[in-house]
């Protein structure tokens, strides 16, 4: 009997021995710190007063769930001051086309990387999520992200990091595959584009090159006498090829390198075109050069006011 009563006297002291351990540890778990989680890279975007067009253009991109995942990622961050200071109507057309330039311009403020301030140099490259590079310039005036001062950095989130930038990071066009290209893809030179389709030269002119094509506007041949351009056109093989390639130098001449009194041999055999510069305006025969430099992989156009006429 004696012998019954202690070994119920000690199961209830093993019992009590346990709940005292069980609370003890559930005690333990909640005297510890709080798990206080770090924002990702779009909710320090999302809750800063000075990101509210960042902010909207990530989510007009469909880019905050991407800039959520795990990453690294480190994000350039333009204010709404940089935005603002973009030609009128930039933002809106941006917005207009979210999955296009929209998202290009972002994913250029992004590198799939955590980049501290500390492990930036200066010349170093930044491959950013667009393809292209950034370029790091650090002066005595501080940190520079292309043209873009850093004026807040390592703002630390759990996937990334973000530094603030003064300017919109603007990736630079690529340069177009041939001169045909250029004269095709441009709205003021409908009526040069269906000449040179019309005449076959579009093939000539997307071959090596190298090509100067100096290039009337829509305007310049509206100028014509009436009646003059669908005559040319119903003699596509005639005068209107001779007057196209008249148009046309078999070279790369970039305006740095056009005096004032060149001739430049045109590929209308036998024609030349005389370059004038007045007053740094600089004129193609009678036709002044309006703008100038547009760069392709085979050569250079130059635009022009008024229709070369050899």
């Amino acid at each position: 009997m004696k012998r019954d009563i202690l070994s119920y006297r000690a199961l209830i002291v093993l019992m009590g021995l346990f709940v005292f351990s069980f609370t003890s540890c559930e005690n333990d778990d909640d005297s510890g710190p709080e798990d206080k989680r770090i924002e990702t890279v779009v909710e320090i975007i999302t809750g800063s007063d000075d990101h509210s067009t960042l902010a909207a253009a990530v989510t007009a991109a469909g880019l905050a769930e991407t800039l959520q995942g795990m990453g690294p990622f480190t994000v350039f961050a333009p204010t709404d001051a940089a935005f603002a200071v973009l030609p009128d109507g930039t933002v809106a057309a941006l917005l207009d086309d979210p999955s296009g330039a929209l998202t290009d311009i972002l994913l250029y403020h992004v590198a799939a990387t955590r980049g501290m301030s500390n492990s930036l140099n200066n010349g170093m490259k930044v491959p950013t999520l667009n393809g292209e590079e950034l370029t790091v310039s650090i002066t005595s005036e501080g940190v520079f992200i292309n043209n873009a001062q850093v004026t807040v950095a390592d703002v630390e989130a759990k996937n990334g990091v973000v530094h603030v930038i003064d300017a919109v990071l603007i990736p630079e066009a690529p340069i177009p595959a041939t001169v045909v290209d250029i004269v095709t893809g441009s709205d003021s030179h409908t009526t040069l584009a269906a000449a040179v389709e019309a005449a076959g030269l579009a093939d000539a002119l997307s071959g090596a090159g190298p090509f100067t094509v100096f290039a009337p506007t829509d305007a310049a041949f509206a100028e014509l006498p009436d009646g003059t351009v669908e005559a040319l056109l119903d003699d596509p093989t005639g005068d209107l090829a001779n007057i196209l390639m008249y148009h046309v130098v078999g070279a790369k001449a970039m305006s740095g390198d056009l005096s004032d009194g060149d001739e430049f041999e045109t590929l209308f055999e036998g024609n030349s075109i005389t370059v004038s510069i007045s007053n740094g305006n600089v004129f193609i025969d009678e036709a002044q050069v309006t703008v100038v430099d547009i760069e392709a992989e085979n050569g250079v156009v130059h635009v022009i006011d008024a229709v070369l006429l050899p």
